[in-house]
């Protein structure tokens, strides 16, 4: 594996780099690879900073080596200067795979013809069987053009010693979660911890919120631009949101601290709940993990499929790659479940295979049963729509939180954006 650049060590991990892999960060990049000689050989382009899990990536390559006589080369770059580097290499110099996400993103390389169609190695190895509701991360048009990696499933996180104290039970219904709201405020507990002053923990709510009332399909109609921010299936969520602000669900000055300051409050008890993935577990003591419960978002409308968040990243092979079907030879190597779980369990990810090993991580194992009841999944705001409109709703929701009274010049802002953006 050549990396090719030094390491250098990150501050507090942030979700993005949950989302690609935690800890730390390769500085620098560099593009040039040699020509390949034969078609044996094999270049990869990874965005991993978790050491382990490039450690993992060699040694799977390793093992492939030896079993077919290829060579395979990985070249490391860091995962933020990779997100404008790959908008070169996949034009010129594209290596035979590529590491990157799954849903939006992926979907602009994809209508650029730059990914390349992989639905023959979806159906040769079967993976439709296995992956469920994670296939549709990585189609577009009913093709395949990605491998979806390890994802992050969200939802509500509770104490479990706190809850057994109290004798509250998670909130099936929003009706349930007013209730438990009542039941912490009186207990002098701040009902849902919320910290968003990196604004896309608001989002979160709002996708939770929009899929429990409007379902998929609208949820992604939106996201892809066809649906107006001021139509009226909104209402509703904005309604029952605002109704959710005004009973003091959540933080007080949310505005002005973290997600990872709104985990400690959970894990210090002053806190009921909080709406995350499972890295929340790095707000809390190591010795305090096991105390973390998964719920499922409530239930708002009656009768609507539950689908919740499930950010998935995802590895591919470029439209220009010179070696195509060494390429899928790798891919179906790589992701058998025994190696896709060596892989992701460095970073505590939730694999989409059904049929990966356990994890040594509960939080892994319990997202991975919540997910077998999941009618089918968005990813999250930020990648599920175009990245600028991704920031301006970001903004929106932070401000819908904090000043609800503006819900209409927020939805109105938002929905000329949304015309600017997809030309509608």
């Amino acid at each position: 594996m050549k990396d090719l650049t030094s390491l250098i060590s990150g501050a507090a991990p942030s979700r993005r780099q949950f989302m690609i892999g935690t800890g730390t960060a390769l500085a620098g990049v560099a593009l040039g690879c040699p020509a390949l000689a034969q078609s044996k050989e094999l270049v990869i382009i990874s965005n991993i900073g978790n050491a382990a899990q490039r450690e993992v990536l060699q040694r799977i390559a390793s093992e492939y080596e030896k079993n077919s006589g290829a060579k395979v080369t990985i070249n490391n770059m860091d995962h933020e200067a990779h997100k404008t580097a790959i908008r070169s290499y996949l034009v010129v110099g594209a290596p035979d795979i590529c590491f990157w996400f799954s849903g939006n993103r992926m979907k602009a390389f994809v209508k650029r013809g730059l990914f390349d169609d992989i639905s023959d190695l979806f159906e040769r190895e079967n993976y439709k069987r296995v992956l469920g509701p994670a296939t549709g991360a990585v189609t577009v048009d009913g093709k395949q053009y990605g491998l979806p990696l390890g994802g992050l499933l969200w939802g509500l996180f509770y104490r479990k010693d706190v809850f057994a104290e109290k004798g509250w039970t998670p909130p099936k219904t929003i009706v349930d979660l007013l209730a438990l709201g009542e039941h912490a405020k009186s207990a002098g507990m701040i009902p849902i911890s919320m910290g968003t002053k990196e604004m896309w923990p608001a989002a979160g709510w709002f996708d939770h919120m929009n899929l429990r009332i409007n379902g998929l399909d609208k949820h992604i109609e939106l996201m892809d631009g066809k649906m107006p921010y001021t139509d009226a299936a909104l209402k509703p969520v904005f309604d029952k949101w605002g109704e959710l602000v005004k009973a003091d669900l959540f933080s007080p000055n949310h505005t002005s601290f973290g997600w990872e300051q709104a985990s400690a409050a959970l894990a210090q008890k002053k806190a009921a709940m909080m709406d995350l993935a499972g890295f929340i577990k790095y707000g809390f003591p190591e010795d305090q993990v096991g105390q973390i419960a998964f719920s499922p978002f409530p239930e708002i409308t009656a009768g609507i499929g539950r689908y919740e968040d499930f950010a998935l990243n995802s590895v591919h092979v470029p439209k220009n790659a010179k070696n195509k079907e060494g390429a899928r030879d790798f891919l179906a190597y790589f992701y058998k479940p025994e190696n896709l779980s060596a892989f992701l369990e460095t970073e505590s990810a939730v694999p989409p295979r059904s049929d990966c090993p356990p994890s040594k991580d509960p939080l892994v194992n319990a997202a991975v049963e919540q997910l077998k009841t999941v009618a089918g999944s968005a990813q999250y705001y930020d990648r599920d729509t175009d990245p600028d409109m991704a920031l301006e709703g970001l903004k929106g929701f932070q401000e819908f939180m904090a000043k609800p009274e503006r819900r209409d010049q927020i939805l109105e802002r938002l929905e000329a954006t949304r015309k600017r953006i997809f030309k509608t």
